[in-house]
């Protein structure tokens, strides 16, 4: 049997302020170093379920399991922590420290994840490894990030996601601010880091010729439904 790094079942989920308006899933699951692109438009409830994953917000019920751990279950800490040891995140806005450099910013995750940070032989070695692979510049380490391009910063957050090889990553537009070339460079070195240490991966796009490259194709709207209720 294939071990699961998410498991969702019946989860339900109404948004503070929308009455009506909830959002169901009934299943979803990605496999150990699995690869799954998630396709769906804008209202379709991809943020949400992102968060839910995440742990920072809660399904009014059912089971959200990373790595075979209920999150629903457990207190705030340790989501949080359950979080920082199992989840590399790329987020779509890139969420830098303005005020850190480059090498403060994907060490990052590892102040809050002990056992994310045994992985690691030499912490600052990895992340100038990743920044090498990722086709930023030399010394670009040392820089700040407000100093970067738009498409730089993004490897930034995505060597960020990737240091200390979280056995899942999620992954929120992360080709939307790079051009055609950049973009298929970043997702050779995603790919290549995810195949390497057996990593899942969940990437939420709108664009559906990224497909060829990802094990399975879902599309939100076939694994989820938003309803709102009839008055």
């Amino acid at each position: 049997m294939t071990d699961t790094t998410l498991e969702i079942t019946d989860v339900a989920y109404r948004w503070p302020g929308r009455a009506g308006f909830s959002l169901v899933i009934p299943r979803l699951s990605v496999a150990q170093g699995e690869s799954v692109l998630l396709l769906g438009e804008s209202g379709s409830g991809k943020t949400t379920l992102l968060s839910l994953i995440c742990g920072t917000i809660l399904p009014d019920r059912g089971r959200v399991c990373i790595s075979g751990t209920d999150i629903t279950t457990v207190s705030g800490g340790a989501r949080d922590k359950i979080r920082a040891e199992q989840i590399g995140v790329i987020f779509q806005q890139f969420n830098l420290l303005p005020f850190g450099s480059v090498m403060d910013n994907i060490l990052l995750p590892l102040r809050f994840a002990p056992t994310r940070r045994k992985r690691v032989s030499d912490a600052q070695a990895e992340a100038s490894q990743l920044c090498y692979a990722l086709g930023l510049p030399a010394g670009v380490t040392d820089a700040k990030t407000t100093a970067l391009s738009v498409g730089q910063q993004q490897r930034v957050a995505v060597a960020r996601a990737l240091i200390g090889q979280p056995p899942l990553i999620i992954a929120d537009e992360p080709t939307s601010a790079l051009d055609a070339n950049s973009q298929t460079a970043f997702l050779d070195v995603l790919f290549a880091q995810i195949a390497t240490h057996n990593t899942s991966l969940l990437m939420v796009s709108h664009d559906p010729r990224l497909g060829a490259r990802f094990d399975r194709i879902i599309r939100m709207e076939d694994i989820a439904q938003i309803k709102r209720a009839v008055a």
